[in-house]
């Protein structure tokens, strides 16, 4: 048989197994992913006894919500969820007023070292969380801060990551609009205000859902400066349930993770399409 007539037969071939392909590849991706979230739901429906067993069954054979209610008497986890909803709500909502003013600055304002000072702010994301906690902590100590929730929600307002997303965002709007409202008299912040921002808003999605998201599930800055069993937050609670030395159950453990993830699962599908329509917009302004 001659390569010109094998030649279709292997494209069809090549074409037929792309798409397989393509669904095996996501389909293993999907289960790398989703397989800790699947054994973490699956070991917290199980009873003490049987969350070490080896190999670990994917369903269990007697499902029991006693490490759920277990959770609720040993922690105060309404109290430690209240703090977390506050502290990221008002975290999320801070970032996305400074990263839109911010954005909004270095994409549309001219002044003096503007571009010094933004290879400044996009500098700042190179350096990590540890080195900069001792000097954070003592200001806030200086403040009067330490020990409140107040000290998780004010250092948390600047945000390079957001200062640079909003500034290529405002960078993909055309300027006629702006300098239509400033032929009608509107000034800066009346052009960003009435102009800009809502124009922004999808950008700004993104802001609050990441910012939520991060702060949700942080432990290192509320396990430094945060003491007081009333200033703690969810994450840091939950340790409570390990015990002494670790010895605690290990389903009871991972109902109190499952529990915690509901909100933060709750936020994404929520903020899922504008974090998609914002993306895609970014995507094309570009």
């Amino acid at each position: 048989m001659s390569s010109t007539v094998l030649e279709p037969v292997v494209s069809r071939v090549r074409h037929g197994l792309a798409p397989w392909a393509r669904i095996c590849g996501i389909a293993v991706c999907a289960l790398l992913t989703l397989g800790p979230v699947i054994w973490t739901v699956s070991t917290s429906l199980r009873t003490p006894a049987d969350s070490a067993d080896l190999p670990p069954e994917i369903v269990p054979t007697e499902p029991s919500a006693d490490a759920y209610r277990a959770v609720f008497d040993k922690i105060d986890i309404w109290l430690y969820a209240l703090n977390s909803t506050l502290v990221t709500a008002l975290i999320a909502i801070g970032q996305m007023i400074t990263a839109g003013l911010a954005g909004y600055a270095f994409a549309r304002l001219d002044f003096r070292f503007k571009k010094p000072l933004f290879a400044l702010v996009l500098a700042t994301m190179m350096v990590p969380l540890q080195v900069t906690i001792v000097p954070v902590f003592l200001e806030l100590k200086v403040l009067g801060l330490t020990d409140t929730l107040l000290a998780l929600i004010i250092p948390a307002f600047p945000t390079a990551f957001g200062t640079f997303l909003m500034r290529q965002y405002f960078l993909g709007m055309p300027k006629d609009l702006g300098e239509a409202a400033m032929i009608d008299g509107a000034g800066p912040w009346r052009v960003f205000r009435s102009v800009y921002a809502p124009l922004a808003a999808p950008g700004l999605a993104i802001v609050g859902v990441l910012a939520f998201n991060y702060h949700w599930n942080e432990f290192f800055r509320p396990l430094i400066l945060e003491t007081s069993t009333e200033n703690l937050t969810l994450p840091l609670g939950l340790v409570s349930l390990q015990g002494n030395l670790g010895t605690g159950s290990i389903s009871v453990v991972l109902a109190g993770v499952v529990l915690s993830m509901i909100p933060a699962v709750a936020v994404f599908v929520v903020g899922q399409r504008p974090l998609r329509e914002g993306i895609t917009s970014a995507g094309v302004n570009r």
